[in-house]
């Protein structure tokens, strides 16, 4: 570290960590960007801040997003005075022909791992996002939350390869090391990034550098790489152990979204329900996540669900909880 690390510096991040984050990014997610096109924020959600105000620079005022999703977005989207619109999803991710009828020229997507359903936006369905932004000359806010873990099947590259001029991708270290460590970053297109930067700038004055300097040298030693190969063994085997003692305990149950990431959705049998589930397993300390909390019109096909989390349990944990937790 130089003293001229210790000024305020570029608003955008450390170049040391631009640059390392852009080779790793082009080469484990297929990311299309130059240093100077990303831009290193305090986690996902201050990223999703900058970027939908500086669409509003652009004079987009509407932007859609996935139903279901997690509600801190939409409260994020509110917050910077933008109406949200929702759009469904099935197991194909977001039905991207209902992005006309929104009237919206920016959507939030998770294409590699529909949060919280786990569907994976199918090929045809990212051509017809991108082709749907360059029509109304709009932007996609890729959320690319967990995308390095999966476990089953060929690694999903990132949509923002197909697009680079349209797709604003943004990722974190949350989900990688810990949400604590509150560093995240996202790639914007050339034309966004004076805004983008403006934004950053007097939202407050640039991320801490120390992380940043951190990160980027466990980036550039290919420590994170092999972080990665082991928690994936990891995390894939407390999956495994979930996934048996659903189906050893609780008959009639189907469990969806397990391909990838750090938590499955168990469809209940007919009849649960799935806020009593809830409220009974936290009685017992086990926390347990309705599904319809994710939805703002939940489709009649839909029953009832429950979003589960493993990534930090142990196998031991994980059985108890549901001999426990689960009536």
């Amino acid at each position: 570290m130089s003293p001229g690390d210790l000024g305020y510096g570029d608003p955008r991040g450390a170049t040391a960590l631009r640059a390392v984050l852009s080779e790793y990014l082009a080469r484990v997610r297929s990311v299309v960007a130059v240093p100077a096109q990303v831009i290193i924020c305090t986690g996902f959600a201050q990223g999703l801040g900058i970027a939908v105000r500086a669409l509003a620079k652009r004079g987009i005022r509407r932007i859609a997003m996935e139903d279901p999703a997690h509600p801190d977005l939409r409260h994020i989207v509110s917050g910077a005075r933008m109406t949200v619109a929702r759009v469904p999803v099935d197991d194909q991710g977001l039905i991207v022909s209902r992005l006309a009828e929104t009237g919206a020229q920016a959507v939030i997507v998770t294409p590699a791992h529909q949060f919280p359903t786990g569907g994976i936006l199918s090929p045809d369905r990212r051509h017809e996002l991108v082709a749907w932004a360059e029509r109304c000359r709009g932007f996609v806010i890729e959320d690319d939350y967990d995308a390095e873990y999966r476990y089953d099947g060929s690694p999903v590259g990132a949509l923002q390869g197909l697009a680079p001029d349209r797709v604003i991708y943004a990722g974190s270290a949350s989900k990688i090391l810990a949400p604590a460590l509150r560093l995240g970053w996202m790639c914007v297109p050339p034309t966004l990034v004076e805004p983008a930067t403006e934004v950053k700038k007097f939202a407050d004055l640039g991320t801490p550098c120390f992380e940043q300097l951190v990160y980027a040298k466990f980036l550039q030693s290919g420590a994170l790489d092999q972080h990665l190969r082991r928690m994936r063994l990891l995390y894939r085997c407390r999956r495994d152990k979930l996934i048996r003692e659903l189906q050893m305990r609780r008959s009639g149950w189907t469990i969806r979204g397990v391909a990838a990431g750090l938590h499955l959705v168990a469809m209940l049998a007919p009849g649960i329900d799935e806020r009593q589930v809830a409220r009974t397993a936290a009685d017992r300390d086990v926390r347990l996540y309705p599904i319809g909390a994710y939805w703002k019109h939940r489709p009649k096909r839909e029953g009832q669900g429950l979003v589960m989390g493993y990534a930090h349990l142990t196998e031991r944990e994980i059985a108890d909880g549901i001999t426990a937790g689960l009536p």
